[in-house]
């Protein structure tokens, strides 16, 4: 059994993040071989995960601050702050922090 310190986690993450151009910072906690990945990533306010395709079956749970999840084909997006989890949309999909924020991506493999 294995324990991740996610509070830990994110604090780390996070200053690396406002030590990066691009304002963001990631690592994989779980999934090298499991049916699940598990990535926690950091993004200061302002930052974003410009549009991409859906990873398949995947969650994401906010652990810290605010981010809105957008839709470009359509007029919708759903806001998220840190304890509420949501399904990532099936379909091509972006991340903005409104805060610095750190989410836990898990995806099934």
């Amino acid at each position: 059994m294995s324990v991740s310190d996610l509070n830990a986690l994110s604090d780390d993450l996070l200053a690396q993040a406002h030590g990066q151009a691009s304002g963001r910072s990631s690592t994989t906690v779980r999934g090298h071989a499991d049916r699940l990945r598990e990535t926690v990533i950091a993004l200061v306010a302002g930052q974003e995960l410009s549009d991409h395709e859906s990873p398949g079956e995947a969650t994401i749970q906010v652990l810290r601050g605010q981010v809105r999840i957008t839709v470009p084909d359509r007029a919708s997006e759903m806001a998220l702050r840190a304890g509420q989890l949501a399904d990532v949309p099936g379909v091509r999909h972006g991340l903005t922090a409104d805060t610095d924020a750190v989410v836990l991506l898990t995806v099934a493999l």
